[in-house]
């Protein structure tokens, strides 16, 4: 009877420890799934135009969809990992390789074939001034992206999820959601719109300009509310609950428009209550030095 008992407890205990390898699996699973999603984007990318795909939307549209995709995946597998008690260091390590691919050097890619770069410095016909920049700006999104992944992953001591209220830098899948929603938006007035040939090269190359802003952000010391963690964790009030179905019924009516707009607000909250913080305290210390010089006039 004793042995049964003990074989029935090993039994059990093997199980749990065949499940708990299963569960610790999932997360891991989710960062490969965000990995191969940004090299599905490169891939498309680089597909010509006039490639069929479905829906009939262009290449460009279908890798920046791979994209947001991907952040849905960067987005679950840190939260499963807390969940089920597997956060390692190998995590940390393999989630900033995969967001380094689907943040970082896919939407310079997805930009690069948006401007039409044929192989700058390297051949006489593709060599225009505009390919050296657009390079140029592309390379340096891509080192932007790798610097704010390195500097996130050794500035966050805990890694409770309560402690990340902030972040130092524009996060990596804000800038890549901002250059690549605009893109979304550029190809969706490119194929509904019907707009001139001039419009839709210079709009293209302002994404050059964006670009290199938001790479910009990311290395900066300006502080990101982590919008998620900071007004949306803990029980969901009246505010929460109208503010998300507002959201999400903008989703449906002008999905191009309402992503591109939310994630340029969120590029540019930060910058713009920086620099009025910073008029404001200009302000203040300007105010009581006119205070004194107007106090000799009126006693005369």
């Amino acid at each position: 009877m004793k042995r049964s008992a003990k074989l029935v407890r090993t039994h059990l205990s093997r199980r749990q420890r065949a499940r708990q390898k299963s569960v610790a699996i999932l997360p891991s699973m989710l960062t490969l799934g965000n990995l191969l999603c940004g090299f599905t984007a490169v891939f498309l990318a680089s597909r010509p135009i006039t490639t069929d795909l479905p829906w009939g939307w262009s290449p460009l549209t279908c890798a920046g969809v791979f994209v947001f995709l991907g952040m849905l995946f960067d987005a679950f597998d840190g939260s499963v990992a807390r969940l089920t008690h597997n956060t390692s260091e190998l995590g940390a390590q393999l989630d900033s390789m995969a967001d380094m691919v689907t943040f970082g050097v896919a939407p310079a890619i997805i930009v690069i074939h948006l401007i039409g770069v044929d192989a700058p410095f390297l051949s006489e016909r593709g060599d225009a001034y505009l390919d050296r920049i657009a390079m140029i700006v592309a390379g340096i999104y891509v080192c932007c992206v790798a610097l704010r992944l390195a500097r996130f992953n050794i500035e966050i001591d805990e890694p409770e999820e309560s402690d990340h209220l902030t972040f130092k830098g524009l996060p990596s899948p804000g800038a890549a959601g901002t250059v690549v929603s605009l893109i979304l938006l550029h190809q969706y007035f490119f194929s509904q719109l019907n707009p001139n040939l001039w419009a839709i090269r210079a709009t293209a190359v302002m994404m050059v300009g964006i670009m290199l802003l938001v790479a910009l952000a990311m290395v900066s010391n300006l502080r990101y509310p982590h919008f998620i963690n900071k007004y949306f964790r803990g029980r969901a009030n009246f505010g929460k609950f109208a503010l998300m179905l507002m959201l999400i019924m903008l989703l449906f009516v002008a999905p191009q428009h309402s992503v591109a707009g939310g994630f340029v607000v969120y590029a540019l909250f930060t910058p713009i209550g920086w620099l009025l913080g910073k008029i404001k305290r200009k302000d203040n210390t300007q105010t009581p030095v006119e205070e004194e010089t107007d106090t000799p006039q009126a006693q005369s």
